[in-house]
């Protein structure tokens, strides 16, 4: 169980592209439960964290642990090597044995029908507004496609192409995106400059030769021009980002 809540901790911070450390935070002053209990959780830990990292992939944090039990703590670094306590893997056998809980082992042998099950406190992001924080800044405002707030911004080139700028949109929304339309008075390489700069990740411009083709001019957030494409063809495109989580 403990691997597997490792695994799944990677399979997050995989995701977000953030590297981790592995500490192992053992028995402090005060703590609940006999000195051997202790010592027996804290040597399934090392032994869980020697399998998931190998040996020498993690250090111990002696006194750090929780007053219930010792704790896997996963310290993540941003794009900038700072550190971050995020999510954590927690044994606790206090709280089965002050609640008496038992579980059916299947055995039938007299004495051994029941056993004391141990909890594991998983938290894979730590406190969500917390993690929302750490990305922020792991980002540094340039989310990636798949989770961003601000996907596509359409500019019209003229206020004649807005209703085929909205129909585009719409398209988009539809689809599940985040898409937005400059309809500001604003001239053109404004609104470019200013999606660029609220870090929408790409910029469909719009002229007469793009409503005649029933396509849209693509630029990303870098002000790399990528060009022409249909409109089908770019929800296609936006669907693939999404599901590589690009």
């Amino acid at each position: 169980e403990v691997i597997g809540s490792l695994e799944f901790m990677k399979s997050v911070y995989d995701t977000f592209g953030m590297t981790y450390k592995l500490e192992l935070s053992t028995r402090p002053k005060k703590a609940l439960g006999e000195k051997e209990l202790w010592d027996k959780a804290e040597a399934a830990l090392a032994r869980a964290m020697d399998s998931f990292a190998g040996k020498g992939g993690w250090r111990e944090n002696p006194g750090d642990g929780a007053f219930y039990g010792p704790k896997i703590d996963i310290k993540v670094m941003d794009a900038m090597e700072r550190v971050h306590q995020c999510a954590t893997v927690q044994l606790d056998f206090q709280l089965p044995i002050r609640f008496n809980l038992q579980y059916n082992t299947g055995s039938t042998e007299k004495g051994s029908e029941f056993a004391r099950p141990v909890m594991i406190h998983r938290a894979m992001l730590g406190s969500v507004e917390r993690m929302f924080a750490v990305l922020c800044e792991h980002y540094g405002g340039k989310w990636p496609f798949w989770l961003s707030p601000r996907q596509v911004m359409i500019i019209p080139v003229h206020k004649d192409w807005n209703d085929y700028c909205q129909e585009v949109r719409d398209k988009l929304h539809n689809e599940g995106f985040y898409a937005d339309v400059d309809l500001s008075k604003a001239k053109f390489p404004k609104k470019v400059r200013t999606a660029q700069i609220d870090q929408y990740n790409f910029q469909l411009v719009v002229g007469g030769e793009e409503v005649k083709n029933g396509t849209v001019n693509i630029r990303t957030r870098e002000n790399k021009v990528e060009g022409e494409k249909k409109v089908d063809d770019l929800i296609a495109y936006l669907k693939e980002l999404r599901a590589e989580r690009a």
